[in-house]
This record gives C-alpha cells, sequence and structure tokens, in this order.
C-alpha cells in the first residue's frame, strides 16, 4: 500500500464525473456514517453493493492518494482492499490526509490516531475500535495488508465523520472529507472602561481679594534733567518704596497704596564764586525763579522727593485699577513744596503667579507750591506761583522665588513740563530693581 496526497470535495468530482454511487447490502460493513464525530451529526450509512475482492484506488478529495507524496510515480496509487465482502483503507496515510497523527505500538500492534477533539485506538487483529475512549464493536478486524495497517472503512466515518463511496462504473472508492469547523472563539471581554481623567490642577489664583503689599528698589544711575543738572547721573542714593493694600468694601474691589521716589543727584560747580563767570561756569550759574536772571550755585547734591496716595477701585481683573492721587514734594535746595490732585491707571502684579508684570502712569496738573524771594533778591520779598504739569510712571516685572517674595525690575521717572515761573522743566527717570512682599490676609 501506498501513502494518501490531499485534494478538494470528492462528491464535486463524483458529479463532474458522471459517476453514481451503486447501493451495497446492508450487511457489508464498510457502510459509512458520515461526520458522527468531527462535524457533529450522523448522515445515513452508504450502500457500497458488492464490491469485487482485490485492491481499489481511493480518490480523496478529487485526487489520487499516494503511499509517498514526495514519489508522484505514474501507478503508485493508494489502493482500498476488498475482501470478504469489507472495504479496507490504509490507516497511517488516510488519517494523516485528514491532518490527523497516527503512532504505531510494534509491541501490542496497536495504531493511536490523534487529533482535536477525536482519538482512535484500534489493534490489529481486534475486532473493535475505541473512538474517545469508547470502544465500538467491528464486523472484521483491522489486519496488515503487504506491510500496511488496514481497517474497515467504519473506522474513519464514525471517528472523523467522512464520507466514503463505492463507485462500481469507475472501480474507484472516493472519499469526501471536510474538517469540522471549530466554534468561534468566544469574544474577549470588553476592555475595562479606563479610569477618569485626573481632575486638572488648579491654578493658581490670579487674583485675591485682600492683599497687602510692599516693595523697595533701588535706581540704577537715574539721569535727571533740570536747572540744577543737565543730565547728571544719580549719586547713588536715589530709590523707590511703595505699598498698599487690596480689599473688598461693600461688595467691591478698592485699592489703597502709597509710592515715595527719591531721586539723588549732583549740581556740578568746579568753579569758585570769586572766578566764575558765565564763560568758564556756566553750569554754576542757575536761572532763578520767575526769570529775573541768573545766580551762582556751588556744587551740592541735590536730592528731589515726592509721594503721592492712591485710592483705586478695580476695573478690570486681575489688579487693573482707575485711581485718584494727591501728591506731595519737597527739595534740598530752597525750592517750595508742591502738592497736587490728579489720577490715573495702575496694574498691580497678580499676586500668587511665579511670573508677573505691573505698571502704573499718573498725571498731576498742576504739581505747585508758592515761591517768595529773599530780601537780598530783585525784587525782593515777591510771591509767586510755581508748579508742574507732572506725569508719574513706572512698569516692571517680578519673578516669586519663594512664596509671598519676588525679586522686580523695570523703569520708573517723573516728568514735570513748566506749567508757571520754574526756571525750566524737569525730567528725571531710570531704571531700578528689588524686592517685592506679599500676603493675603
Amino acid at each position: 500500500m501506498k501513502r494518501l496526497s490531499t485534494g478538494v470535495l470528492a462528491a464535486l468530482i463524483a458529479t463532474l464525473c458522471g459517476l453514481n454511487a451503486v447501493a451495497a447490502p446492508s450487511h457489508a460493513t464498510q457502510g459509512n456514517i458520515g461526520n458522527s464525530v468531527a462535524q457533529g451529526g450522523a448522515a445515513p450509512p452508504a450502500d457500497f453493493g458488492s464490491p469485487p475482492s482485490g485492491q481499489i484506488p481511493i480518490l480523496y478529495n478529487d485526487h489520487h492518494v499516494y503511499s509517498k507524496p514526495d514519489l508522484l510515480k505514474q501507478g503508485r496509487v493508494l489502493a482500498a482492499l476488498v475482501k470478504g465482502g469489507t472495504l479496507f483503507i490504509p490507516l497511517r496515510s488516510m488519517f494523516e490526509q485528514m491532518g490527523a497523527t497516527v503512532s504505531w505500538d510494534a509491541g501490542s500492534q496497536t495504531a493511536t490516531v490523534s487529533k482535536p477533539g477525536a482519538e482512535v485506538k484500534v489493534t490489529v487483529g481486534k475486532p473493535e475500535v475505541v473512538i474517545n475512549g469508547e470502544s465500538r464493536p467491528l464486523d472484521v478486524p483491522p489486519m496488515i495488508y503487504q506491510g500496511v495497517v488496514v481497517v474497515p472503512v467504519r473506522v474513519i466515518s464514525e471517528s472523523m465523520g467522512a464520507y466514503v463511496q463505492w463507485v462500481p462504473d469507475k472501480h474507484l472508492v472516493v472519499v469526501r472529507y471536510i474538517p469540522a469547523t471549530p466554534p468561534p472563539s468566544p469574544a474577549p471581554p470588553p476592555p475595562p472602561p479606563p479610569p477618569p481623567p485626573p481632575p486638572p490642577p488648579t491654578p493658581a489664583p490670579i487674583h485675591t481679594p485682600n492683599v497687602v503689599f510692599v516693595a523697595g528698589d533701588y535706581m540704577f544711575n537715574p539721569k535727571v534733567y533740570n536747572q540744577f543738572s543737565a543730565g547728571n547721573g544719580g549719586a547713588g542714593g536715589s530709590y523707590s518704596v511703595r505699598g498698599g493694600v487690596e480689599f473688598d468694601a461693600i461688595g467691591l474691589p478698592f485699592m489703597l497704596e502709597a509710592d515715595y521716589e527719591n531721586f539723588q543727584y549732583p549740581h556740578n560747580c568746579g568753579v569758585p564764586q570769586s572766578s566764575a563767570n558765565a564763560q568758564n561756569a556756566a553750569s554754576c550759574y542757575v536761572t532763578v525763579i520767575g526769570g529775573n536772571g541768573s545766580t551762582y550755585v556751588p556744587g551740592f547734591t541735590a536730592v528731589n522727593r515726592d509721594l503721592d496716595a492712591r485710592f483705586g477701585y478695580r476695573i478690570f481683573k486681575p489688579h487693573v485699577y482707575i485711581a485718584v492721587g494727591y501728591i506731595w514734594g519737597s527739595n534740598n535746595y530752597g525750592y517750595p513744596n508742591l502738592r497736587a490732585v490728579g489720577g490715573g491707571l495702575e496694574k498691580l502684579p497678580d499676586f500668587g503667579q511665579k511670573f508677573t508684570y505691573f505698571g502704573s502712569v499718573y498725571y498731576y496738573p498742576n504739581f505747585r507750591g508758592t515761591f517768595t524771594s529773599a530780601s537780598n533778591a530783585i525784587p525782593p520779598n515777591q510771591t509767586l506761583g510755581v508748579g508742574y504739569n507732572m506725569l508719574k510712571y513706572k512698569v516692571g516685572v517680578a519673578y516669586a522665588f519663594v512664596p509671598a517674595i519676588a525679586i522686580e525690575a523695570g523703569w520708573n521717572g517723573e516728568n514735570g513740563a513748566n506749567k508757571n515761573n520754574f526756571p525750566i522743566s524737569y525730567n528725571a527717570n531710570g531704571a531700578f530693581a528689588g524686592l517685592l512682599f506679599f500676603a493675603p490676609f
């Protein structure tokens, strides 16, 4: 006997070839039971008639079955065997064609066929087949024919659900086998729902209703332009201090703030009065208030200072205010003190933010005072009103390197346009840096 090879649907072949099944007597043991194990349902047994004794070619799924598929030589068709009215088929070749594994125990003369869902055992000379542990009788036992174990056709029909048909016109056996479709794998369980996203971090507050703050800044070499200085740099003592509070009152947001600035600068005059004149010591001569000539002023360090108080109402969040202010100004060179009421806009720092900015601009029209000339002046004891239109401004940034403390830096200045009787207009500005402290309450 020779080994099996594979093919396609035998029933179709039988139809194409015009072959008809021939009835076989009911006593023939080669009857087909059809798909009883592998496909889960029993087909009625086929009637094979009385095949002649001898070897019958097998057509398996539309292909001749060879004992050694690697040697497809003409005439090496694997055959079924008809003996004593029983149709035998070669065990190993047929089962291997069906995708099963066959093992042979030479000692017990037992062949074991394994395939997912089915296990078949037969023993040469023993008229039974064990299918999935269940023993079933055979009319005739398996035997060895020309070195090949052959079994009654019932073995493959009952154990594997194969369809077997004897075609007497063509003198061949047709075997059709369609492996059972495995049941579909159960659908995987749905994945667990994703965890809810973590809540977004709570942003740092950009507006705290009640905050108190104070800041101190050093001015770096501010430039001052007035009757005593033509843009001289600061003398090292220029600074500013401010502080205030944001608060809610009667359900409304307000701000109260004070800002103090101190500009220190030199009046340069290196020529003694005894030898000074307008040609060799022009910087020593200063126009007097009222414009009645000029006078010699020796060198000294001048100081201009002013303090303004501001009361504001918040118009935009987080910290933008419109405010009214009162400013008071003084100096160290005998000019009158000045005062005025004005107003402006201010953006306070965003307290609680890591990085923030701030700025202000205030306008004080008629920053004024009263000057009385000395008794020896020309004209003596004259009283004059003096004043500027004052603009104060500041802009900067702040970085909170620890909670409630920030480094700040920026630019600030004052611009006093001469309104009446001052010798000239006044301007001072420069860079600053310092610390800002704040705390809610």
